[in-house]
């Protein structure tokens, strides 16, 4: 397997998103807000597997199954694919504001969820090692149920 593989999976796995097979299974085009959430599944997915990669990658390399680059770029490859998607989820999930579809408490919350997110993600960028990683995959693990719940609570009572 290539480490390309990952990445054509990745969007096949967001496209599972509720949010973006119920319309289309009902034949209704798809909303701003649906394409908020896939988007948040697609970026979410990349530190989280980024950080499971890391933490097995001695495993996956014993068994010939290449998730990261051999040798020293795969030390790179794995700061950038945590760091970016981690960087680019914050203007995202800040994003319903623009469809004004959300309040002071989401974008309060959503920003400081999302920073979190984004520092764990820096921290295993920057220190490469497998307790970084532990901490990256629980964040992550944290990162959709709070989200989500936060977007529920505030579309409920606003």
């Amino acid at each position: 397997m290539k480490c390309g593989n990952c990445h054509r999976n990745t969007i096949a796995k967001s496209t599972h998103a509720p949010a973006v097979i119920c319309p289309v299974a009902a034949a209704q085009p798809i909303n701003g807000g649906a394409w908020v959430l896939f988007a948040i599944v697609f970026l979410w997915q990349f530190p989280h597997f980024m950080a499971i990669a890391w933490m097995y990658r001695q495993d996956y390399a014993r068994a010939k199954y290449l998730v990261l680059p051999l040798g020293e770029k795969s030390g790179r490859f794995m700061a950038w694919q945590s760091v970016l998607p981690s960087l680019v989820l914050l203007p995202v999930t800040l994003s319903p504001q623009l469809l004004g579809r959300s309040s002071v408490t989401y974008i309060v919350g959503a920003f400081l969820v999302s920073s979190i997110f984004a520092y764990f993600a820096a921290q295993l960028a920057l220190r490469q090692s497998n307790a970084a990683a532990r901490r990256l995959l629980l964040a992550s693990i944290l990162y959709l149920p709070l989200l989500f719940g936060l977007i529920f609570v505030t579309e409920r009572f606003q």
